[in-house]
């Protein structure tokens, strides 16, 4: 609790599988405001693939925890969103709530 709402921004490039987690605990941490930033958010463009499209074996893996992750961030009303698609695809959330 000491680092509640103490971060203006944040940004997480790490394992994707345990991105929803972090989402989770880091939106408290972030003051009002603030923005979390996630990398591969578009994650080899295979998130728009279609589920039977031919995709490399770690691709498909963490596809789904992206799309998970993706669902979850659209769903959150403390957030805005904005996702720009840069290199493998930045998510934005600015914590409004």
């Amino acid at each position: 609790m000491t680092y509640h709402g103490s971060y203006d921004f944040i940004f997480v490039d790490a394992d994707k599988d345990n991105y929803l987690n972090y989402h989770k605990r880091l939106i408290d941490l972030v003051k009002i405001g603030g923005v979390i930033g996630y990398d591969n958010a578009l994650w080899n463009g295979s998130v728009v693939a279609p589920p039977d499209a031919p995709l490399r074996k770690y691709v498909r893996y963490y596809r789904d925890f992206v799309l998970e992750l993706n669902k979850a961030l659209a769903a959150d009303s403390r957030i805005e969103i904005c996702q720009l698609p840069v290199g493998d695809g930045i998510t934005l959330c600015r914590r409004i709530s």
